[in-house]
């Protein structure tokens, strides 16, 4: 893609304002907090302090509503305590601009860094040093400093308390991540009734596994329907696969195949129903056509083998997840939970199946601080976003200084709250923000000249304009600029700002910090499209991992567990979703491929994929541990182990992988059949040519699609 055209797509993207749904009690909520806030500043210390309370409580609201499995009330007390001490510190080193830039450069260093440990972290932290280039400008000594750093800490407690005391849709977040892996997982059954080889994607269920990790705290008043639904989701989703797939027994057209369309379709309209019940918290509405499917013995005199065995297991799988949705759980349940939360408070964890551990706040700091010593290395895109961001706030500060306006914090703040770690997300952030501004000064400018407000009157200005600012910024990052725009434009006003001054420093200085943004990223770049062959070879490693895991099983079913089985599959899919994470981003990135085309990326993909779903229905037929080994099942997964690092190491290096251990493999496992005169599970021996099949379409992909003139738009 060339730099105009990327341009253009980051622009139209920036400025794109897009349908969502409103969450418009948990605006009010935070309007009020901030209503709150600024209307005991102005009683008690005046204008001055009332603006940088505001703008605590303001952030405070903001860190509430970032994506975060983290009790809301905790990120509150965060944003405002982290933003009292940034602004603290700001101030006292203020005077001297030597030792302030240098807190400046260490603070944003820090921000950048903090990435590392996820996007709210490092929203948070960006956000904080922004809106500190602004705090540190309102107090006139050390004591009105430390004031108004009070102030802004008070601003956090205020909005946590509103949070505790006035609760929106409690565990909402969670029961919304549970409800979209359940309705993701009816759309795939439906799916599979017209497409039997259909793909899956993980996302929705890699979220509900990060929603459902929880504190001792937690684990004593989560919901009982969030109990055990997860896991059963997990185990449901290879047993769909299996009932559907041609290649475990059921014929692509007759009897067979239309009683597999119905449980399908039953079973997707069950799981929409859990969903529904769980998003909700009512009781849940069973549809009777879809119940009197899965019960009819009709099942049985079609299906024999594995079909029929996965159509028990999916019956058996789905009233699991409706008795875990009912909502008030069985004594059973509870039991579980109090021994789940006595484990959490042990160190040792919970089930393995469905609970995993949430370190508390103060466990968190080291965990933290372990992620981002892990990005200072050489190449990692999080570091270099870091010296980017660190030296643009510098540079934009000192612009700002030198330049005739004033206000110089108008540029460095800008550079701060646009920059991300991506490309594309920094060009349309920088392009919205802008834009946003825009329209936010000129309307603010429009109703001072015409209303004239004082004090009051911009208090409530500054309000309605943060209300505005909750409930639509999830519409799009420029709607929600306009928002801040004019809110910190009454806020200033209300402090003794000259409004005029206002007006021409925030469109040319915001201009600048955009501009310094987008220069310092083309400069100093962190381009994803050269490490798309260290991605997908992580994909095939990770792949290779579970499919030889899962054919393990087989060999040897009393001496092992299920848990490498799990670990592999977890695995896979976070190495599926960088990948799909990379794809994206490197498609409006200005570069070319670098030797991996379109073509090659999207044939290589689909193997993948392939090569996954392969294991995952062999997964659904695990033997218990009484059934009859498999003992050539054993050097196939070694075989596949091995070629698969060996293949991975390949892509990396620009060679075609070669499979042949796994095939002399498969040729070994014939020849010992016909000398024994037997025959393996057909399960295992069938997903083994499929798997040995992907593989090689892997290696046809990646080698026709790297051939010159492969993908003529790149």
């Amino acid at each position: 893609m060339s730099w105009l055209r990327a341009l253009k797509e980051t622009a139209r993207s920036g400025l794109t304002i897009e349908r969502r749904r409103l969450e418009p009690l948990i605006a009010i909520r935070g309007a009020a907090g901030l209503a709150l806030v600024m209307g005991v500043s102005l009683a008690l210390f005046g204008p001055v302090v009332a603006a940088s309370s505001a703008f605590g409580a303001f952030q405070a609201a903001i860190a509430t509503f970032q994506r975060s499995w983290r009790p809301r009330p905790v990120l509150a007390l965060v944003s405002g305590a982290s933003l009292a001490v940034s602004t603290f510190l700001g101030y006292v080193t203020g005077s001297h601009l030597p030792l302030f830039m240098l807190l400046l450069v260490i603070w944003t260093f820090v921000a950048g860094l903090a990435w590392a440990a996820g996007p709210t972290g490092g929203i948070i932290a960006a956000s904080n040093v922004a809106i500190m280039l602004v705090t540190i400008t309102l107090p006139t000594s050390v004591a009105q400093a430390a004031l108004h750093a009070g102030m802004i800490a008070f601003g956090g407690v205020v909005q946590a308390a509103l949070i505790v005391l006035f609760p929106v849709r409690r565990w909402g977040a969670q029961r919304d991540a549970l409800a979209d892996a359940l309705a993701a997982e009816a759309d795939y059954a439906r799916r599979l009734r017209h497409d039997p080889v259909a793909h899956f994607d993980p996302v929705p269920l890699m979220e509900a596994r990060r929603a459902a990790a929880i504190t001792p705290r937690q684990a004593r008043r989560r919901p009982a329907e969030l109990h055990g639904s997860r896991g059963v989701a997990e185990r449901i989703r290879p047993v769909l696969a299996s009932l559907a797939d041609p290649a475990m027994g059921v014929p692509v057209e007759g009897p067979e195949r239309d009683r597999v369309r119905e449980l399908l379709a039953a079973a997707g309209s069950l799981l929409d129903a859990a969903a529904r019940a769980i998003r909700q918290g009512d009781p849940v509405r069973l549809p009777a056509p879809a119940v009197a499917t899965l019960k009819t013995p009709d099942t049985g005199a079609l299906l024999t083998g594995p079909p029929l065995r996965a159509a028990d297991r999916l019956a058996a799988l789905l009233s699991d997840v409706i008795e875990a949705a009912e909502g008030e759980g069985t004594r059973e349940e509870r039991a579980e939970a109090e021994q789940t939360a006595d484990a959490l408070k042990a160190g040792r964890g919970g089930s393995p199946a469905d609970h995993h551990r949430r370190p508390t706040l103060l466990r968190l700091v080291p965990v933290v601080l372990n992620s981002m010593r892990r990005e200072l290395h050489h190449g990692s895109p999080i570091l270099r976003h870091a010296i980017r961001i660190s030296v643009v706030a510098a540079v934009g500060y000192l612009l700002g200084t030198v330049l005739p306006f004033g206000h110089g914090y108008w540029a460095p703040m800008t550079a701060v709250m646009v920059m991300r770690p991506e490309f594309s997300q920094t060009y349309e952030r920088s392009v919205a923000r802008f834009g946003g501004t825009v329209v936010g000064v000129l309307l603010a400018t429009a109703i001072v000249q015409t209303a004239h407000p004082g004090v009051g009157l911009s208090a409530v200005l500054a309000v309605a304009c943060a209300l505005l600012m909750y409930l639509l910024m999830r519409t799009g990052y420029s709607v929600g600029q306009a928002c801040v725009a004019a809110y910190v434009v009454f806020l200033l006003g209300m402090a003794g700002d000259d409004w005029s001054q206002t007006v021409l420093e925030r469109l040319v200085l915001t201009l600048g910090g955009g501009l310094v943004a987008m220069i310092s990223y083309a400069v100093y770049p962190a381009w994803e499209t050269p490490r798309l062959r260290g991605r997908l070879g992580d994909w095939l490693k990770e792949d290779g991992r579970y499919a030889a895991s899962v054919v393990d099983q087989y060999a040897d079913p009393a001496g092992r567990g299920h848990d490498d089985v799990r670990s592999a599959l977890l695995a896979t899919r976070a190495a599926r979703v960088a990948w799909q994470e990379a794809v994206a981003t490197a498609q409006h990135e200005p570069v070319r491929h670098r030797g991996l085309s379109h073509a090659a990326a999207d044939d290589t993909q689909h193997a993948l994929s392939q090569l996954g779903r392969v294991a995952m229905l062999m997964e659904a037929h695990l033997p218990e541990g009484g059934a009859t080994p498999v003992p050539e099942a054993g050097p196939l997964a070694e075989a596949l182990r091995r070629a698969t690092e060996q293949g991975a190491k390949a892509v990396r290096e620009r060679r075609v992988p070669d499979w042949e251990p796994v095939r002399a493999a498969l040729e070994r496992w014939d020849e010992e059949e016909r000398l024994r005169e037997g025959e393996s599970d057909p399960v295992v021996r069938n997903g083994a040519d499929l798997l040995l099949e992907a593989l090689e379409e892997f290696s046809r992909g990646l080698d026709d699609g790297s051939r010159p003139g492969a993908s003529a738009d790149d």
